[in-house]
């Protein structure tokens, strides 16, 4: 496949977009509805619309689902669909701009798990660098602030269940391709949230569902690109331009939920979004450097 760069950065940057709009219509849906229906029925579009694409492939469903690894591809999917319950539920008690300076430490946690888990080295200056984005978390939560406590687990465990299900995403890259690990995320995310997202169903009005089948378009449509992005240009060329998440949903945070912009927060999160470049940098270097051998 031809590498466009430049497409792959603003195909990135218009999915961090659709995220922070996904979040925001997400937010609106956890104040007045049961977390976990909403999920469900997220989930539920999701699956309806990996069997429709996985149909038109080519050997169809059978030759999509195909796996070596499924008890993987069940535990990586039940990851992520952990982590949007606790997301959506840091949304509503945190708001999305600390949520979102907290998620950015995603990265950093990354990077410390692709040791353990795909047997990668990880230098010395990698791990000051994690290092050095744990103190800007520090820095975002305040210590004697309302935040300096059981509340920062909600984004934080947010964060370690993302960069957990992202290097899972790493290792079954290995055999698997994105069609077949996609799929698998729908499915296994619809059979996993059905049964408690029942338990927890309410009667919801026409405008909530008005505003779910936003949700549902908007969460098909930026893992859409998401995956896209990756198809034509390569991860470490536009991995740098996801923090445009951290801007997009502080934006509508603000400007649609009036959450306040604390200033210690913007300088943590600058600690945070510094390191993660610098191991972003970092491995790049690295990678490139057998080439120059």
């Amino acid at each position: 496949m031809n590498q466009n760069t430049a497409l792959g950065i603003l195909i990135m940057i218009a999915a961090c977009l659709v995220f922070s709009m996904q979040d925001g219509f997400s937010r609106t849906l956890a104040s007045e509805y049961s977390v976990l229906m909403i999920v469900m029925i997220r989930y539920w579009a999701h699956a309806a619309y990996v069997l429709i694409r996985a149909a038109r492939q080519p050997g169809g469903i059978r030759a999509v689902a195909r796996t070596r690894q499924p008890g993987v591809q069940i535990l990586r999917s039940a990851v992520l669909s952990s982590e949007i319950c606790l997301a959506i539920a840091s949304f509503t008690l945190v708001g999305l701009v600390t949520h979102t300076a907290l998620f950015s430490a995603g990265p950093l946690l990354v990077t410390a798990l692709s040791g353990p888990i795909l047997g990668e080295k990880i230098g010395w200056r990698r791990w000051s660098a994690v290092a050095v984005g744990m103190c800007g978390i520090l820095v975002i939560i305040g210590p004697g602030s309302e935040m300096f406590g059981p509340l920062a687990l909600m984004p934080l465990g947010s964060a370690f269940l993302f960069a957990l299900y992202g290097v899972m995403n790493r290792y079954v890259a290995r055999q698997d391709n994105t069609d077949t690990s996609f799929f698998w995320t729908g499915i296994t995310g619809a059979v996993v949230m059905t049964p408690v997202g029942l338990w927890a169903w309410q009667p919801m009005d026409a405008a909530g569902w008005a505003v779910m089948a936003v949700l549902c378009c908007t969460a098909i449509l930026g893992h859409w690109l998401y995956i896209r992005c990756y198809e034509v240009a390569e991860a470490s060329a536009i991995q740098p331009f996801a923090y445009f998440h951290l801007v997009f949903a502080s934006i509508v945070g603000i400007v649609f939920f009036a959450d306040p912009l604390v200033p210690r927060q913007v300088l943590g999160a600058a600690i945070v979004v510094a390191a993660g470049l610098f191991t972003w940098w970092r491995e790049r270097q690295r990678a490139a450097l057998p080439r120059r051998l």
